[in-house]
Order: C-alpha cells, then sequence, then structure tokens
C-alpha cells in the first residue's frame, strides 16, 4: 500500500500551507497530491502550480467534473498536465452532483454512468492519439452535416497511458469503474465495510471486462490528525471532522438524492444517516454534526497516535486499498505538518514501508 494526499479545494485561505504540505509530501515519498474542484478553485491549475514546485510525487485531479468540460478537452489537458509534470499525473474523474451540475454548469443530471462511459471512451480515444469519431446519446464527433472533420490530439503526452480513475459511490457506478477505469477514488471508506460496499462490485467490473484486480488502484481518502490514544483525546480529534461528516451525510445532494448518505446506510447507520440530514436540511447544522456518531467517524478517518493510526493503516491494507489517500488535519501548518510525518512513521510501524 502506498500513501498519498489531498489538497482539497484551493483559495480556502491555506494555499501557502497547502503549497508547503505538498512539497513535504514530496520530500517524504508520497506517491501522489491530489486536488480537488466543485465551484470554486479548479483543479487543473493547482496541479501545474504544484508539479512545478515538486520533483517526485505525481499529481491528480480529485476530480475534474466531467459536467465541467468537453471531452477532448479533458484528453488536452490531462496531456499538458502529463507533459509538463514530467509524466506525473493522474486523471481522476466525477459526474459531480445534482445541485452542482444543473445549478453551476447547467449541465442536466440525467443517465450519469452512461455519460460517464462516453466521456472515457472519448478521452481514450483522443489520449490514443487516433483521430476522434464517437456518436453516442451525449456526444457526436463530428457533428454531421457541418464543417468539422475528425481530429486528432497533436500534442504528446509523456506517456502512452495515463492512469484514469473514477470517483465513484454506489454500487453500478463502482462496477462501471472496475469495468473501464484504472483506479477508483473513494470517500468515506471503513476498512471493516469496504468489501461490501466497494470492493464486490469494482471486482464485478473488472470480471466483466475480463480482467483480474492486479494493477487496479483502490484508492480512498481519509483526514489524519495526531494526537491521544485515551477516549478523551479520540473523541475530541473525531470531533474535528464532524462539521465534515453532517455537510456529506446531510448536506451534499437532496434528501431524494445524496449519495454520501446511501453510503453511511450502507454501512449500518440508517437511522442516524436520517437524522443527520433532516437536521442539516432544516438549516441545524449544529445539530446535524452533534448527530453524526464517533464511530463513523473513527470508522472513516485515521486518529490517534503513531501505533493507533498504524493499526488502522494495516486495516486498509488488508481490506484491499492499494493507496491510501490522506488529508492531514492540523490547526497550524506546523500541526498539518506533523500529521503528515505521522502518516509515514505510520506505514514504517505497520510493516507497510
Amino acid at each position: 500500500m502506498k500513501l498519498g494526499i489531498n489538497l482539497g479545494y484551493w483559495g480556502a485561505g491555506m494555499d501557502a500551507d497547502n503549497l508547503a504540505v505538498a512539497k513535504e509530501a514530496d520530500r517524504l515519498g508520497y506517491a501522489v497530491c491530489w486536488a480537488a474542484e466543485a465551484y470554486g478553485s479548479d483543479a487543473a491549475t493547482v496541479l501545474a502550480y504544484v508539479a512545478a514546485q515538486t520533483e517526485r510525487i505525481d499529481v491528480g485531479s480529485a476530480i475534474f467534473q466531467i459536467p465541467a468540460r468537453q471531452p477532448t478537452m479533458t484528453a488536452m489537458t490531462a496531456a499538458t498536465l502529463d507533459s509538463l509534470s514530467g509524466g506525473r499525473f493522474r486523471l481522476g474523474l466525477g459526474v459531480s452532483g445534482p445541485q452542482v451540475s444543473e445549478g453551476w454548469y447547467g449541465v442536466k443530471f440525467d443517465k450519469p454512468l452512461a455519460r460517464t462511459r462516453e466521456y472515457v471512451d472519448i478521452i481514450r480515444k483522443a489520449m490514443s492519439r487516433e483521430r476522434v469519431t464517437h456518436e453516442g446519446a451525449h456526444w457526436t464527433l463530428p457533428l454531421p452535416g457541418g464543417p468539422g472533420k475528425p481530429l486528432k490530439l497533436i500534442v504528446h503526452p509523456e506517456r502512452e497511458h495515463i492512469p484514469l480513475y473514477i470517483a465513484a459511490i454506489g454500487p453500478k457506478n463502482l462496477e462501471q469503474t472496475g469495468e473501464i477505469a484504472d483506479g477508483a477514488l473513494l470517500i468515506f471508506p471503513a476498512a471493516e465495510h469496504l468489501e461490501e460496499t466497494a470492493l464486490q462490485h469494482i471486482r464485478a467490473g473488472r470480471e466483466k471486462a475480463g480482467k483480474t484486480m492486479d494493477g487496479f488502484d483502490v484508492c480512498p481518502t481519509v483526514p489524519l490528525a495526531l494526537g491521544g490514544d485515551d477516549e478523551a483525546s479520540v473523541s475530541a480529534l473525531a470531533d474535528m471532522f464532524r462539521p465534515y461528516t453532517a455537510l456529506y451525510v446531510g448536506g451534499m445532494g437532496s434528501r431524494k438524492q445524496n449519495f454520501y448518505n446511501q453510503l453511511a446506510q450502507r454501512m449500518g447507520y440508517e437511522k442516524e444517516a436520517a437524522e443527520i440530514q433532516d437536521k442539516y436540511l432544516d438549516g441545524d447544522k449544529e445539530g446535524a454534526a452533534a448527530a453524526v456518531p464517533q464511530q463513523l467517524i473513527d470508522s472513516t478517518t485515521l486518529l490517534g497516535s503513531v501505533d493507533r493510526i498504524a493499526d488502522r493503516m494495516r486495516a486498509y491494507s488488508e481490506a484491499g486499498v492499494t493507496t491510501l489517500t490522506v488529508n492531514p488535519a492540523g490547526l497550524t501548518l506546523d500541526d498539518r505538518l506533523a500529521s503528515l510525518r505521522a502518516g509515514t512513521e505510520a506505514m514504517e510501524r505497520a510493516g507497510l514501508a
């Protein structure tokens, strides 16, 4: 199992700190540095900035939003970032959610699986530098009856094959991801539930494509916070992530369509997930955070001493994780760097380095 970091969203007032974290992760030998986008900073610009100031660490989009870009534009961006970084780019994709897709991009959130499959197919064609033609329900290239003609990418990527990941939560999306991608970006992963919530579906997709799990990157993101092992210390660390968990389980989507809420239910928190969502959507964000079970937080984060974190890392590795992406938490830059260094130390103590 390898380690990665996730810088999250740029522009939240910690940009200088984020760059320092990325540089330290590069020095420590972390495998990949991911950046996200929603409706603020874009990930491509951030990744170019980080790649220019690091040497070894891969840079990856977690995620580029599918409704934000035409697939050929994404192929162009991927090829450019791979070239600028010296072959260190990983392409992560996701459909985002209904509110962002329709509210920010004006793109109808319908048939996300079919849209993703077509998107990946077009990108694969473009990245192979063949002339791109495509006839599908969502894209037609070139447009018929006009001056357009099949074109091919004129930039040569650093590598023939750029790793392609898909952010997936639901069973059908996970299965398709196993079928068409090189890796899966997971969120709120509990090692104890990883098989039934994710891996069995990914494996089914790999089998459908005539492939095994060999070479497929199972890449969940978990917050990491360094502290004590006693009950009070772990509880205090867990409290740091209550608003974060409540936001996703309660507020990311509508009552009818919230993928993170559905995931919490599949992990056995049906009643709690409903209460968190009700309170969050009714405007009681503090009540929603208070309703998040500590066990849900503890099982989807790395909290406590280096030894406790090492135990959790070992559990993730045994569950089938191949790249564990951490989001090092802390009130100051020094705290975040300490959490980052604890990650490498924990890997060594777990016997995984």
